[in-house]
């Protein structure tokens, strides 16, 4: 039965919600992409808070084979705090964040890990074609990662996910940022490093149903909003600018218009339009800054990413 002795060549990251169904398929996969790179391999497996029997199952594939190594936190933190937990934890020379639904093919792994050995520190896993998701999800996307080119002064990927290899240089790079509000493409796309790219077409969902709702995708696309430029303030900054630059202006109108004209009654909807107008302009801006104050409280109160329940063997990190 192998063993992990020494620091692996490569590590598999899987974070895991609810994916009994589909784990003996990803298995069946995995295991032989890596058997075909090399024997010194790693899968940390991070259980966020199942509720089905995930974590058993788990422990069966560590039991018999070590090298399938298992994270089990205490509750569901989301799936960017148990992708953290798994980086936190790895000992591969290369590590390889990848989903258990196998929409990110096992089957590329090999290519990924032959440009690392060429001397790239980053492989970016880019879909070409995104047949399973829908129109609206794949709009949205282009939508966001090309605002986020805009307002960044660094690149994110577009169309490219979680799914990458890295070299144990750039995560450790990560391991030292302590954020707790975590949008992990902008972190992988902060941390630099040379960087290559290979393509494929991204499937359908082998088995179960999709984690990730809408709503959980918009606070996913606000926390890199928030977390990677100061933009929206500024925009506040400018809307007011521009507003009171309006109101001068008007009034300098109004003026010269009762010296010449006299007196006349304002119109009411004029009134009550402009008023809405502003009062909506201000209820945004504290919305905005809410955002910010938000995620300021929480990284003041320096609780945990996360906390484990229980683990495959000593010396994890919780």
């Amino acid at each position: 039965m192998p063993s992990i002795s020494g620091a692996p060549l490569l590590s598999l990251v899987v974070p895991m919600y609810n994916e009994s169904e589909g784990m003996a398929q990803f298995f069946s996969r995995a295991l032989p992409a890596l058997e075909g790179i090399t024997a010194s391999w790693e899968i940390v497996c991070i259980n966020d808070g199942s509720q089905d029997n995930t974590l058993e199952l788990l422990k069966g594939y560590h039991a018999r084979d070590p090298r399938i190594r298992y994270l089990s936190l205490s509750r569901n933190f989301g799936k960017e705090a148990a992708l953290s937990a798994g980086l936190h934890n790895t000992l591969g020379q290369a590590v390889i964040p990848l989903d258990a639904d196998l929409q990110d093919p096992p089957e590329l792994i090999p290519q990924m890990v032959a440009l690392w050995k060429q001397g790239y520190k980053v492989v970016l896993a880019t879909r070409a074609q995104r047949t399973g998701d829908g129109w609206f999800k794949r709009l949205t996307a282009r939508a966001f990662y090309r605002l986020m080119s805009h307002l960044t002064r660094f690149e994110i990927p577009e169309n490219t996910g979680d799914f990458r290899l890295m070299d144990a240089q750039v995560v450790e790079v990560i391991r030292l940022l302590p954020e707790r509000t975590r949008f992990m493409k902008g972190l992988f796309a902060w941390a630099g490093f040379k960087s290559t790219r290979v393509y494929y077409d991204r499937p359908q969902r082998s088995a179960g149903q999709a984690k990730q709702d809408f709503s959980r995708l918009w606070q996913l696309a606000k926390d890199g909003i928030f977390s990677f430029t100061t933009f929206p303030l500024r925009l506040t900054t400018y809307a007011g600018a521009a507003l009171s630059a309006f109101s001068i202006t008007y009034a300098v109108y109004l003026f010269v218009r009762t010296i010449v004209r006299g007196v006349d009654v304002p119109g009411y909807a004029s009134l009550m339009t402009a008023i809405l107008f502003i009062g909506g302009v201000q209820l945004l801006s504290l919305g905005i800054i809410g955002e910010y104050v938000g995620r300021i409280y929480r990284e003041a109160k320096h609780r945990p990413l996360y906390v484990v329940d229980e683990a495959s063997e000593e010396g994890f990190n919780s």
